[in-house]
């Protein structure tokens, strides 16, 4: 082939151009990715896992959860709402920095401001136009509000504040995002259920609780004991939200059922950081350790 040469420096030059934007610059680009320090927490985000929980990952793998849940709260890109609130004193540096905002305002009437307040400035634009709109308004002394415009599905289902981010998974190894979602997303279980025994009623049996749940059993990861006459249950045992175990046995979690919980509750991605800011989202509170599961549960969507 005359021209074989060129073909083959042809082919060798789109696969290692392939190769280069599709592995080598993702590998630097989220590899060099550090935790980062929230300063209103006193924590570097996102805290690594304790032991238990760690080990829990393991199971929940083993188990298959991630083949029904995923663990990444979805959104599109962000519209957002920009209200004037209080123009300020420096009207003629307000006026400037409307201009630049919104002309047709500026151009209809030289002299007026809006009104009344508050006054609805942009709606349903780019993030980055409505931020850079802000910081020119409050530059010039006014108060203005930021609030999004489109919130996803995930978001009004109570699945998360915001959505997740390469970030959020610096310490998971493997990172389990999961594909299909037979049941609800994980990624902030551990934010709106904090209660260990309604966790470990659902691995025995999800019908307990919610008939009809397509959510498999797993007994395995429970241990039948009988009772001697007169002996109360252990305290482990499962027990209450309408659970009642036949008479004369308990059902006790074994070590792998206690792990994988310890792992689900402490399921969070929460903490609000500079690329993962939602406005109106309200910050997460200093993490409670993951033993720390005798709270009452919280409202919303579980499992």
């Amino acid at each position: 082939m005359k021209h074989g040469p060129l073909l083959f420096l042809g082919v060798l030059s789109t696969v290692l151009a392939s190769w280069l934007g599709a592995v080598v610059a993702p590998h630097f680009q989220i590899g060099n990715e550090e935790p980062v320090p929230i300063d209103e927490l006193g924590i570097n985000y996102p805290l690594d896992r304790p032991g238990d929980a760690k080990q829990g990952a393991r199971v929940y793998r083993a188990q298959g959860c991630n083949y029904c849940h995923t663990q990444q709260v979805r959104q599109e890109p962000l519209l957002a709402d920009l209200f004037l609130t209080d123009p300020g004193t420096n009207t003629t540096a307000l006026r400037a920095a409307l201009a630049v905002a919104r002309p047709d305002l500026v151009a209809a009437d030289a002299t007026a401001l809006p009104d009344p307040l508050p006054s609805p400035l942009l709606s349903h634009v780019s993030f980055t136009l409505a931020d850079q709109a802000m910081r020119r308004l409050t530059n010039a002394g006014a108060r203005v509000e930021l609030t999004p415009a489109n919130v996803s599905a995930d978001i009004r289902r109570g699945w998360g504040v915001r959505r997740t981010v390469a970030r959020d998974y610096l310490r998971d190894q493997p990172v389990m995002l999961g594909q299909v979602r037979f049941g609800p997303d994980l990624a902030n279980l551990g934010a709106r259920q904090t209660n260990a025994m309604r966790l470990l009623l659902k691995l025995y049996n999800a019908r307990i609780e919610m008939p009809g749940s397509p959510m498999p059993r797993y007994p395995y990861l429970f241990e039948e004991r009988k009772l001697r006459p007169g002996r109360a249950p252990s305290p482990e045992a499962l027990g209450g939200f309408g659970f009642n175990p036949p008479p004369g046995i308990e059902i006790v979690p074994r070590p792998e059922a206690l792990q994988l919980v310890a792992y689900l509750l402490s399921l969070k991605a929460d903490t609000l950081f500079y690329e993962a800011y939602m406005p109106g989202a309200k910050p997460a509170v200093i993490p409670a350790p993951a033993g720390d599961t005798n709270a009452p549960p919280a409202p919303g969507p579980t499992p």
